[in-house]
């Protein structure tokens, strides 16, 4: 890879390519892709950085699981862990496709690939007797209760005030298994997608083998552990806000643009950021800045570039 660009890591929220208010039509997942990819394009006319993209699959998978349930009569449904794989494929087959239409309107010469990728946890891991991580839509609390007539769910209050939603087992990333080939790509100049939905979790069995388990990994703690592995310069998390903040939407919200590790963490311990929400974004961002010693910024995709000249967004440095 050209030793004078930066490594980049930029984790995309699942809403990022489909909205939560839209149905999920392909029309509308390729809609949003396309504003996505022309609102990253400044960055790739920068030249400034070597590229990777990952991104959530919340939405996505959420859809998927629906599918799964009403159609379990006809077809086997598949495990989580088959369906994350699933949706990396759908999602980085729609955002390779609205990117190399961006870079041909705009001549860059550049190409795109998105990659199938696995991330390692740990089997043993308490998530999985502890769910966590919402996926799909948010339903009212009479909606629940009816799910809950005939699915064995489980379901989370959202703090903001949403509604309710799904959650599954969240374990940690530990690694992820595909990162030399990431590499490898970076250096042939590919704007690399990868890690989409946080990586298909799969541990090693007794045999020593690669082995599917039923969970979904949190995206940005993936990316995070990405960006960590390849010892990127700088990760972004995009987000449907502009920055942190403490209090939010309340009198007495605070607007937070810098934030030291010790202040990130205090923030962190403190409860200031939602687990369903925020508060995964700023963890990944401590991670980050507290392996490499580099900077994270949360923000809004629209603030990306003047984000990353400290004008807009959430600096997490050391």
């Amino acid at each position: 890879m050209d030793k004078s660009k930066k490594i980049l890591v930029i984790a995309l929220g699942g809403n990022a390519l489909l909205d939560s208010k839209s149905k999920g039509t392909i029309e509308e997942r390729e809609a949003a892709a396309a504003l996505t990819a022309e609102q990253l394009i400044p960055l790739f006319q920068s030249d400034k950085y070597d590229v990777i993209l990952t991104h959530g699959n919340g939405p996505q998978v959420g859809n998927l699981l629906i599918q799964n349930e009403e159609g379990a009569s006809k077809v086997p449904p598949m495990p989580l862990d088959v369906c994350v794989a699933e949706t990396q494929g759908e999602i980085g087959y729609i955002l390779q496709k609205a990117l190399q239409n961006s870079f041909e309107k705009h001549n860059i010469k550049k190409s795109t690939l998105t990659l199938l990728t696995e991330v390692l946890v740990d089997e043993n891991d308490p998530a999985f007797s502890e769910l966590s991580k919402p996926v799909g839509p948010y339903y009212s609390l009479e909606q629940t209760r009816e799910i809950l007539k005939t699915k064995n769910w489980t379901f989370n209050e959202d703090p903001a005030g949403k509604g309710y939603r799904r959650v599954v087992a969240s374990p940690k990333p530990i690694k992820v298994i595909q990162t030399n080939i990431i590499s490898n790509l970076l250096s042939y100049g590919y704007a690399v997608i990868c890690v989409g939905g946080g990586g298909i979790p799969v541990y090693y069995n007794d045999k020593g083998e690669i082995s599917g388990v039923e969970a979904v990994i949190d995206k940005d703690l993936a990316s995070s552990q990405l960006a960590i592995d390849l010892r990127a310069d700088l990760l972004v998390i995009l987000t449907n806000v502009e920055n942190c903040y403490i209090n939010f939407k309340k009198p007495n919200q605070i607007d937070l643009r810098d934030m030291n590790l010790d202040e990130a963490m205090t923030y962190f311990d403190q409860g200031h950021f939602s687990a369903g929400s925020m508060g995964p974004k700023v963890l990944s961002g401590i991670e980050f800045v507290l392996n490499t010693g580099n900077n994270a910024i949360i923000t809004r995709i629209d603030k990306l570039s003047t984000a990353l000249e400290n004008k807009a967004g959430t600096l997490i440095h050391l």
